[in-house]
């Protein structure tokens, strides 16, 4: 059984001196490879915590941060009453630049962790699929992540455009994406399988498809399960554990 634990990363500006909350999580034998897990717009859930133990039981050592923590949050239920406005308020109070430094610093502390063997991947969902895209680009040396998967990256339409992400990659994206328009994730695709990614379009999938809460009302049982396939076979072979 992989083992959780709280830690706290130091970063370079720190608000009084504080640094990074986030969770690590290692599996029963490490093999080598490390991920930085990147929340989706809800912040560290219980839906986060459970994809960074399937990670850690697939041999990875996960670092999963709490990229709220400059605004005192950490997570919203998404069960709640109003939860995805909550979380869109959230979202949108989150210096966007300081949130990217923020993910190359954990890029950059799991790459100096002895048992990573200096390998790192971004995985991120939703809010965090846009912001692991936006953490690879224009960056060099070792903040600079080796691999990149993104579920339905949100900011994905505001980003491909510009600097190129110099790393293997694999996207997802619902057919069915109430919140991304499908022109945009056409071009999307355009952008990034011309850079060499793999790209998944999973027929009538919604947005957040792979978040199981009922309450939200976008779970697609069939694109979730083969989707995490997908995930799991495409980084066996671009960031084997």
């Amino acid at each position: 059984m992989p083992k959780s634990t709280e830690i706290t990363i130091p970063v370079p500006n720190g608000p009084d001196g504080a640094g990074m909350p986030a969770t690590l999580v290692r599996p029963d034998s490490p093999m080598g490879a490390g991920i930085v897990l990147v929340q989706e717009i809800f912040g560290r859930t219980a839906y986060m915590r459970k994809r960074a133990m399937d990670l850690a039981e697939n041999g990875y050592t996960v670092v999963l941060p709490q990229v709220y923590w400059r605004i005192g949050i950490d997570d919203i239920p998404e069960d709640s009453p109003d939860a995805l406005m909550v979380a869109v308020g959230h979202s949108q109070a989150v210096d966007w630049d300081q949130a990217v430094a923020d993910i190359r610093t954990a890029t950059t502390w799991l790459r100096a962790d002895p048992e990573s063997e200096h390998a790192v991947a971004l995985v991120g969902f939703c809010f965090g699929g846009g912001l692991a895209y936006a953490a690879l680009q224009g960056v060099r040396g070792p903040e600079h992540a080796d691999a990149l998967v993104s579920y339905y990256g949100s900011a994905l339409p505001d980003l491909v455009d510009g600097p190129t992400v110099h790393a293997a990659s694999l996207h997802h994206f619902g057919d069915a994406d109430a919140f991304i328009p499908r022109e945009a994730i056409d071009h999307i695709r355009e952008v990034v399988e011309a850079d060499g990614a793999e790209f998944h379009l999973w027929d009538d999938a919604n947005h957040a498809f792979d978040n199981p809460t009922p309450e939200l009302g976008l779970h697609d049982p069939r694109a979730s399960r083969e989707a995490w396939e997908v995930t799991l076979d495409w980084l066996a072979e671009h960031h084997p554990a």
